[in-house]
């Protein structure tokens, strides 16, 4: 069984604790996650199988995409809704939204961000959550991100008995953001504590969120002999710049893991090259030799 599962995770789990599911449901420990979900997070999360796990880091370092709340006038300990208050500052009236699109515009592009300490970020070999729990604080390490895309969804929420403000928005942004840190940093913008209230990834590793199954669906299908709920690498990587093998090229250099002369295009992006419409291995152009060499070699026969 190798492919990958557009799986749908619900809230009050863990992305661990679906892998332990899926491996029982499943009946094979050759399972991983592409990108951890934290408890309080649902949406899409990509589980690869069997052959699909030489994917994994791959697919989760591909841009991810949320829509979610940030809520304005309070922030917490953890910067999502499970903290403790650390900072209240009530509004008297909500913020335009035309000041709200100009900090979303503004918090675009390449961000350095400070991981929260209630993360699995390690330092000194310890998780900061584990450092957060024991009421320590460490220097935490800064880290470059990219937001692809950051904007307003919908009529932000005012509230007048708590004086706050939540505003719905949608992010596309690269691996390693941590998305209850911009909304701290986009309150911190308007001189307000920020917190997020709310998270739902809805596209990760080319999967929208329509496109995912619910580990009961999946049992349910398993049990009707529906394997329809895992996804091929071939179509995992349908978007990904192909080039077929000819004879002597998949016989002489691929197979033995050789490189490759070939007149691409695009020489940013990983190449697959492909035998008889199967996907055997990743590519990446190598400019010092001024050729593709195997990225990630996916061939288990010849």
């Amino acid at each position: 069984m190798d492919g990958v599962i557009p799986l749908n995770k619900e809230i009050g789990q863990t992305s661990s604790d679906y892998v332990y599911k899926l491996r029982k449901v499943l009946h094979t420990r050759k399972i991983g996650h592409t990108g951890t979900l934290d408890p309080l997070v649902d949406g899409v999360l990509p589980i690869c199988v069997g052959q699909a796990t030489k994917l994994v880091n791959t697919l989760t370092g591909s841009p991810k995409e949320y829509e979610g709340e940030i809520t304005l006038g309070r922030s917490t300990t953890t910067e999502d809704r499970e903290g403790d208050t650390v900072e209240e500052k009530k509004l008297s009236q909500p913020i335009a939204v035309e000041d709200l699109n100009q900090v979303f515009q503004q918090m675009t592009g390449d961000i350095t961000q400070i991981p929260p300490m209630f993360s699995a970020v390690r330092v000194n070999g310890k998780k900061l959550y584990e450092y957060a729990r024991a009421g320590i604080e460490v220097e935490r390490p800064e880290r470059t991100i990219h937001i692809y895309d950051f904007h307003i969804l919908g009529e932000p929420v005012f509230d007048e008995a708590t004086g706050y403000q939540t505003i719905r928005f949608h992010v596309k942004c690269s691996k390693g953001t941590y998305v209850r840190t911009l909304a701290v940093e986009f309150g911190r913008m308007l001189d307000l504590p920020a917190f997020m209230s709310q998270l739902t990834r809805v596209k990760s590793a080319g999967f929208a969120i329509g496109e995912t199954f619910t580990i009961g669906q999946i049992e349910t299908m398993l049990d009707q002999n529906d394997l329809s709920f895992l996804k091929s690498i071939d179509d995992v990587l349908k978007d990904v710049p192909a080039h077929e093998l000819t004879d002597e090229e998949w016989e002489v250099r691929v197979f033995h893991g050789g490189f490759l002369d070939l007149p691409m295009a695009d020489k940013t992006k990983l190449l697959r090259v492909m035998r008889s419409g199967t996907t055997k291995a990743l590519y990446k152009y190598d400019k010092v030799r001024d050729m593709w060499i195997p990225d990630l070699m996916l061939l288990n026969n010849k």
